[in-house]
């Protein structure tokens, strides 16, 4: 992951789009702000690395349920 990717992610998810819903919800108490943060930056995490681990060479030109579906076949062949 850049730098510049994660000052990105962090700025956005972290700070931008939860202050956004704080105020649109109209929550009121730090501890709703700082889970809402904290909720949309495990997120963005997460999805962050599954795309990294679809980017991967193996995957490219093939759908993920395509790949699972050759490399089920490849073990059960074993």
């Amino acid at each position: 992951m850049s730098g510049i990717r994660l000052g990105i992610g962090v700025g956005v998810m972290g700070i931008l789009l939860p202050v956004m819903l704080f105020m649109l919800l109209d929550l009121s108490s730090p501890a709703q702000f700082f889970t809402l943060s904290a909720s949309l930056l495990l997120t963005w995490g997460v999805i962050d690395v599954l795309s990294g681990i679809l980017e991967r060479p193996r995957l490219k030109g093939r759908s993920p349920q395509q790949a699972l579906k050759e490399d089920w076949e490849r073990r059960s062949a074993e």
